[in-house]
């Protein structure tokens, strides 16, 4: 949040809301600008419509920034243990990675996008309390390097990228 505040160049207030049964603190940076509000619109932003949101346009040489954002905020990535029965039950560490929306068009919309932009070839999709789009090791790999490539602002979730390094490092 304050790279971000940063980057606008803001002075706004950065707000906490504590934690809430399950969830983590929450943190906000709330900044009124009909200037902003009126350029979301325009890249085809829609205000409250979470469930029918749809893939905005974004210029494709800012997609990447696109997907590490929403990456950021509805996004996760899984390292995992499994025993593989057929392969003399050694351990084996796999990878996953994935989106959640409310919205299974903007899901559908976002990976074809991924498809033509990046390595990515497969994704699987299933609803369980929203819409979900998972990769697998490969095409997690290949979503990495697409996020993350020439990102000089370091203008990314730490923890997510460290994930994805931690894999890295263990396999």
């Amino acid at each position: 949040m304050e790279k971000i505040r940063e980057l606008l160049n803001s002075n706004h207030k950065i707000s906490i809301r504590g934690r809430n049964g399950k969830w983590k603190n929450r943190y906000r940076l709330q900044i009124g600008s009909k200037e902003i509000f009126n350029d979301l619109l325009q890249l085809g932003i829609t205000p409250n419509k979470s469930k029918t949101v749809r893939l905005p346009r974004v210029p494709k040489k800012y997609f990447y920034h696109f997907v590490r954002g929403y990456f950021d905020g509805d996004g996760n990535v899984t390292i995992s243990k499994y025993v593989r029965a057929n392969r003399n039950n050694k351990k084996s560490t796999t990878l996953l990675s994935g989106f959640t929306s409310g919205s299974k068009k903007f899901l559908q919309e976002l990976h074809v996008r991924l498809k033509k932009a990046t390595k990515v070839s497969g994704g699987t999709f299933y609803y369980h309390q929203g819409y979900r789009l998972y990769f697998s090791v490969k095409d997690s790999l290949a979503l990495y390097n697409f996020m993350y490539k020439g990102n000089k602002g370091n203008l990314f979730l730490s923890r997510k990228k460290e994930r994805f390094e931690k894999y890295f490092r263990i396999t």
